[in-house]
C-alpha cells in the first residue's frame, strides 16, 4: 500500500484564439463598412462606375458573412468575441446600406426604418432572454438576409429602367419576411421567458 489514490485527470478543454480566420473575415467586413458609404457617396447614387464599386464592396463584405460562419461551424473556432461582432457586423453594413439608399432617395424612409427598427428590436429581445436560451436563427432569418442582400445588390448596381423596376419587388418581399420573421421571434422569447411549471 502506497497511500496513493487513483485520480482520472479532468479533460483539456481546447481554448479557441480570439483571432482566428472567422473572426478576421467578420472584421473585414466591418472594415469594408466605411469603405462601401465613400464608395456610395462617390457615386451620389447617379454615377454609374462608383455604383457598381459600391455594389462589388456590399457583395464581397456580405459573403465574408457566409463564409465566416461555415469556417467557424466547421472548425470550431466559434469564440464569445465572434458571436457579439457577427450581428454587429450585419447590421452595420445593411443598416449602412439602407440609410444611404434612402439619403440619395432610392428607398423610401418607412422601409429602411422598418427593418432597422426590426433588427435592434431582435437585438434587444436576443439580451433580454439569454439567461433563459438563445434565440437562434430561423429558415425564414436567413431567407430574410437572403432578400434584404439581393434587394440592396439590386438597387445599387446600375440597371437598365425596366430591371430596375424589378428591385422594389425585391425590397417588398424582403420587407414581408422582415416583419413575419420579427413576429415569430417575439413569439420564440416570449415562450422562453414563461415560467416553467
Amino acid at each position: 500500500m502506497t497511500g496513493a489514490t487513483d485520480s482520472t485527470p479532468a479533460p483539456v478543454v481546447a481554448r479557441v484564439p480570439v483571432l482566428n480566420a472567422a473572426n478576421a473575415l467578420t472584421a473585414l467586413r466591418l472594415a469594408l463598412v466605411p469603405v462601401f458609404a465613400a464608395s456610395v457617396a462617390a457615386s451620389a447614387m447617379t454615377h454609374a462606375g462608383w455604383r457598381m464599386v459600391a455594389c462589388l464592396v456590399f457583395a464581397v463584405a456580405s459573403a465574408t458573412d457566409l463564409v465566416d460562419g461555415w469556417i467557424a461551424r466547421r472548425f470550431a473556432l466559434v469564440t464569445s468575441v465572434g458571436k457579439v461582432a457577427d450581428p454587429i457586423a450585419d447590421k452595420a453594413l445593411t443598416g449602412a446600406a439602407l440609410l444611404l439608399l434612402s439619403w440619395y432617395d432610392r428607398l423610401p424612409w418607412w422601409v429602411t426604418a422598418v427593418i432597422l427598427v426590426r433588427e435592434l428590436g431582435i437585438t434587444v429581445l436576443r439580451f433580454w432572454v439569454i439567461r433563459h436560451g438563445v434565440i437562434a436563427a430561423s429558415r425564414g432569418g436567413k431567407v430574410k438576409t437572403a432578400l434584404q442582400i439581393l434587394a440592396i445588390t439590386w438597387y445599387l448596381w446600375p440597371m437598365p429602367a425596366v430591371l430596375a423596376a424589378v428591385g422594389p419587388w425585391i425590397m417588398a418581399a424582403a420587407v414581408g419576411v422582415t416583419v413575419v420573421t420579427g413576429f415569430d421571434y417575439v413569439a420564440q422569447a416570449l415562450r422562453l421567458r414563461r415560467p416553467r411549471a
